[in-house]
């Protein structure tokens, strides 16, 4: 006979619920969505991924949503920038807050440079000699992407020909200003020297009437080129102004959405427009590779700024670790494929 005594009685579990993980599946002439539903069958960043893909997927799916969108990084350079430029042509993106080096190599691209393959390390040379090499070649590196330096030429040769002029007029402006300036001599360069690249990020934003913030655009060669037109010229930039249209488009949204690539200042000066509103993100999705344990914001979890303020207590979050080149355009593409269902 059993022992009644030793059988295994279920204890109770607040935290615990039946849900039996399955088996992500792979077969051939799968799609990205297919893909990304498949890993929400599966744990650890996969699982990530796939609740970034449905919160992303939601906020672009709804028409009262703005979507705020950040992008740090060398994203341009880098070979995200017509992910960027299409998600603004079509709709997607409500308004950007970027870096002045992503506007720098946008334009530079717009104008006809070109950034290239290139190697982080060199067989046969330390990563100092190989860099060496490289700024005696005058070629700019970022990781494993060259930029000669002749590129710069072109684009400091536009900004003084193209940008400037038409805001030197107007005094003092607002840094989005400039940035739509920027998008519109992107375009019309462009257009007129018939650039096999295409216009890009800035130059969609002109088009589609979409604002660009670049708050910490000083930290950049678009920025050390205004201040240098600006000794003189009577053009400069007026930091702050730029606040209360951003602010307004906040207070006025009646559901708000953030896609956050990257960290630093993007990431922070699109959470931290909230704080003057009643309102909070109602959708965030942020894609990182820095550590929260630092106490760094670019590593700083959603839930984190949710104790802000920055999100509302019951907002939809999700946070994917990684490369950002690798996991925006797999975020884009699947939710791309939902909504054309």
């Amino acid at each position: 006979m059993s022992d009644e005594s030793n059988e295994w009685e279920e204890p109770d579990r607040e935290e615990f619920s039946h849900d039996p993980l399955g088996h992500t599946h792979v077969w051939e002439e799968m799609t990205v969505g297919d893909l990304v539903e498949g890993y929400g069958e599966a744990g650890i960043g996969a699982a990530d991924v796939h609740e970034a893909a449905d919160i992303y997927t939601e906020m672009l799916a709804d028409d009262d949503c703005t979507v705020f969108m950040s992008l740090a990084g060398a994203m341009v350079p880098t070979g995200m920038r017509r992910v960027v430029a299409d998600l603004i042509r079509d709709g997607h993106v409500d308004a950007l807050v970027t870096t002045g080096a992503n506007l720098t190599h946008d334009a530079i691209e717009a104008v006809g440079g070109k950034h290239h393959h290139g190697r982080a390390e060199h067989d046969e040379r330390t990563e100092r000699e190989h860099d060496e090499t490289l700024r005696d070649e005058e070629v700019d590196r970022v990781y494993n992407v060259y930029l000669p330096q002749e590129h710069f030429s072109l684009f400091e040769a536009h900004l003084r020909e193209e940008v400037f002029p038409p805001l030197e007029a107007e005094g003092t402006v607002g840094i989005e200003r400039f940035t739509r300036e920027l998008g519109k001599a992107n375009a019309a360069v462009n257009e007129r020297e018939d650039i096999a690249e295409g216009p890009g990020v800035a130059a969609a934003a002109y088009e589609s009437d979409v604002p660009i913030y670049c708050p910490a655009v000083a930290d950049s060669v678009l920025g050390l080129q205004a201040w240098m037109y600006s000794q003189t010229s009577d053009f400069s930039l007026d930091a702050l102004s730029d606040m209360t249209a951003l602010t307004d488009l906040a207070y006025d949204a009646d559901r708000a959405g953030c896609l956050l690539v990257g960290g630093g200042v993007p990431k922070n000066f699109t959470l931290q427009t909230m704080l003057v509103t009643p309102n909070a993100y109602d959708l965030a999705v942020q894609i990182t590779t820095d550590p929260s344990s630092t106490g760094g914001l670019s590593g700083a979890t959603l839930d984190e700024a949710r104790s802000w303020g920055k999100l509302e207590k019951g907002a939809r979050n999700a946070t994917v670790v990684g490369d950002a080149t690798v996991f925006l355009p797999l975020l884009v593409a699947a939710a791309r494929e939902r909504l054309a269902e």
